[in-house]
């Protein structure tokens, strides 16, 4: 009688729902247990060979004897106790069925030596710290840390070039533009129009007014070609003695592309098909007083304009409205001037009162707009030497240049804004 089943005396009602009760769903107390073993806490599942002798199923896919169905189906672990309907004598529990089932859903997995106290996954913190990276850096901030670094390494190593004037393009475009691009950009505003009349190649002279007491006209101006030209054109600026003699803007000037400007540096540089820019105010229209501004002063003897005739290579004239307010120069002390070896010392509303903090510029808003070509490779190659020829061009750029700062002024709303 190995088959026998045990079945209690209040059991009689499930008698009556015929022969399919034990095929269906199993005893009633074989029922409530299942049920109170979903409804309650995981707890230790019983062994099947403990010391009463008494064998249960404890997987879910497993049956408590012939005859069980899905009523009578328990859960490893879901109670402490074994109910005696559900005991067959002579069975013995599968190998398989002690193995813990998984846990329900919306636990943390115990099992898991990674899990967290909440049972977060840790590839989650993982992201959250990449996601913050690119919020904070940007989203390519992997490529430009790798670029930065395969920089260094050629600066280490010297694996870069520098031309017979000591412009080294690379630290130009990856340093230098990227020190002055937010002041270009933030800070004056800069508005660029007509950079296209410079050309796609070959050599050009670009003529541009020079004001702002400190020379960042000059910078502006070359990160405008840098960045906004289609071609991207690199302007290679002529500088006063006085920058090439000082220590770090000297070592600056050099790596930027500048050069000293005297006819033979403009000369080579032109016939090389280089950019050229050239403002022929120098100290005069950087140092003079607030009152003179957008007023342009002579233009020398013209020498840049025989330089271009013997290169053949265009004049594009430049006007630049802004800079004249950034340091509004009101005083000039020619003693400290001569003490200092500058052409001037200039006295503004905030320097040299403030102090360092005198020398920061106004926020003003720029705007460069660069005009038709002047062409010259029509004249013949004695015409470098005709004065009356040089005069006519200069003076004919000069207006050009001012005429335009004239129109640029009248539309300006405000000096800020």
């Amino acid at each position: 009688m190995a088959d026998a089943k045990v079945i209690p005396f209040d059991d009689d009602r499930d008698r009556s729902r015929g022969s399919g009760a034990a095929a269906g769903r199993g005893p009633s107390g074989e029922g409530r247990a299942a049920r109170t073993g979903r409804s309650g806490a995981a707890q230790p599942s019983d062994t099947a060979g403990s010391a009463s002798g008494s064998g249960t199923a404890s997987d879910p896919g497993a049956t408590s004897g012939p005859g069980a169905g899905r009523g009578g189906r328990r859960r490893s672990g879901r109670t402490g106790r074994r109910s005696p309907l559900t005991t067959v004598p002579g069975t013995q529990p599968d190998a398989a069925e002690e193995a813990e089932e998984p846990p329900e859903q919306g636990g943390p997995d115990r099992s898991d030596p990674g899990a967290g106290p909440e049972g977060s996954d840790p590839a989650e913190g993982g992201a959250e710290s990449e996601g913050l990276l690119e919020r904070v850096l940007g989203t390519d901030w992997e490529t430009r840390a790798a670029r930065g670094l395969a920089f260094l390494r050629r600066r280490l190593t010297g694996e870069y070039e520098v031309d017979d004037f000591g412009y080294d393009q690379e630290l130009t475009d990856q340093v230098l533009m990227t020190l002055l691009r937010p002041v270009f950009e933030k800070y004056f505003r800069v508005e660029v129009r007509g950079v296209e009349n410079i050309p796609a190649d070959g050599a050009a002279l670009v003529v541009a007014n020079h004001s702002g007491t400190l020379p960042l006209d000059g910078l502006m101006l070359q990160v405008a070609v840098h960045d906004h030209h289609p071609a991207d054109r690199h302007l290679r600026l002529l500088g006063a003695d006085l920058v090439f003699v000082l220590p770090v803007v000297n070592e600056l000037a050099r790596k930027a592309g500048h050069t000293l400007a005297c006819a033979e540096d403009a000369q080579t540089l032109l016939e090389r098909g280089e950019v050229v820019g050239v403002m022929p105010e120098g100290f005069k229209g950087l140092g003079k007083p607030f009152a003179d501004r957008y007023k342009l002063q002579r233009f020398g003897r013209g020498g840049f304009v025989s330089t271009a005739l013997r290169a053949g290579a265009p004049i594009v004239p430049c006007s630049i409205v802004g800079a004249e307010e950034i340091y509004p120069m009101v005083g000039n002390s020619r003693t400290l001037a001569r003490l200092l070896g500058f052409p001037y010392f200039p006295i503004t509303p905030t320097f040299p009162w403030l102090g360092p903090l005198g020398a920061v510029p106004l926020p003003t808003k720029w705007t460069i707009q660069f005009g038709e070509p002047v062409p010259t490779d029509d004249y013949p190659p004695e015409a470098a030497e005709d004065p009356m020829l040089m005069f006519n061009l200069t003076d004919q750029v000069r207006e050009t240049i001012q005429h335009t700062l004239y129109k640029l002024l009248v539309r300006r709303r405000s000096v800020f804004f």
